[in-house]
């Protein structure tokens, strides 16, 4: 008896397996697609790690980081460093502004190319966030109908009431 038991149930665990493996075939296991998805997540996430393990801290990176975030505070500084040196010195100022109308033409067209880059792929950056989400409008007040106000509406008991409230 303990061997046709044994045929038996090692026959029916290989259909068992053979069902599995033709079921898989039109509709594919769920327990093992998570699986994949999970494995390929955290494959994903170590990369990532090994990317930024090392934040690249050495002098150079430091001062590259640094000349990165210069541009605009110096524009905007130096903007209003002009102002304010036109008012301390005049003259001197003028005598510079004369100068900047010796820089040949295609020299501000690279200067103006940089800025607009520069500026442009910033706000290009932003753009490619997408927008952001919208603030809820705040509702307006309801006009209110008081005994001090007319209503608006037509209404006969308002109407009845106010005839027999005048004299």
């Amino acid at each position: 008896m303990g061997i046709i038991s044994t045929i038996l149930a090692g026959g029916a665990t290989a259909l068992g397996r053979t069902v599995q493996d033709v079921t898989e075939v039109f509709r594919p296991n769920a327990n093992r697609q998570m699986e994949l998805e999970h494995e390929a997540f955290g494959d994903a996430l170590s990369q990532y790690s090994e990317e930024f393990a090392n934040p690249g801290s050495s002098w150079f990176d430091s001062a590259i980081n640094g000349l990165n975030r210069l541009p605009r505070p110096m524009l905007a500084l130096g903007t209003l460093g002009l102002f304010v040196f036109s008012m301390v010195d005049p003259v001197g100022f003028s005598a510079r502004m004369e100068g900047l109308a010796y820089v040949p033409d295609p020299l501000w067209w690279l200067l103006g190319a940089i800025v607009s880059f520069y500026f442009g792929a910033r706000e290009l950056h932003y753009a490619r966030r997408g927008p952001k989400p919208a603030r809820p409008r705040p509702t307006q007040p309801t006009k209110r109908t008081t005994r001090h106000q007319e209503s608006t509406g037509d209404n006969p008991a308002l109407n009845a009431w106010r005839r027999n409230k005048q004299p």
